[in-house]
């Protein structure tokens, strides 16, 4: 299902994470739960992750993540500022000591004016540190490689922030 470059950057994460003794939970939008699965992929993941909230919907990122509607409303759902609170909201709403958000435009549609398909915002959140937030423009790859490239991204956030 996922690449070796993939299972490699999953299999590096849980290893520092089992190493700093920390767990891992998730907060996905357009991945529908893949950066979870990549990483739950592995045997021995148990041991580091906690969870992962799959929030698709405004009214998800609100309701499990308590992303404010306000926030969602001037900013978009696919905005640092979003994905930055769902990773918050994670963090708060898990066992997790670490977390990475994830909130973009897959495509083929859901473009909107200054946001094109293949837009993706990530937010990494670790207990006592500064969140890490990142904008990438894939562009219109095709949605499995959109998403695809958004895990990758989102492990590589993972291995930076459990250092």
């Amino acid at each position: 299902m996922f690449p070796a470059d993939v299972l490699d950057q999953a299999e590096n994460v849980l290893a520092i994470a089992r190493q700093n003794r920390l767990m891992i939970s998730t907060a996905e939008s357009c991945t529908g739960g893949l950066v979870g699965a990549a990483l739950t992929a592995l045997p021995g993941s148990s041991e580091v992750f906690d969870c992962s909230f799959t929030t698709y919907s405004y009214k998800a990122k609100t309701a499990l993540l308590g992303v404010p509607q306000r926030m969602l409303l001037e900013h978009g759902a696919v905005s640092t500022e979003v994905a930055t609170i769902m990773a918050e909201g994670a963090l708060a709403h898990s066992s997790a000591d670490v977390t990475v958000a994830v909130t973009g435009i897959a495509g083929p549609g859901g473009s909107t004016p200054g946001k094109p398909v293949g837009t993706v915002c990530f937010a990494a959140v670790r207990i006592g540190a500064q969140p890490i937030v990142q904008l990438e423009s894939f562009g219109d790859l095709g949605r499995a490689k959109v998403r695809m490239r958004s895990v990758s991204t989102a492990l590589t956030m993972l291995a930076r922030i459990l250092q």
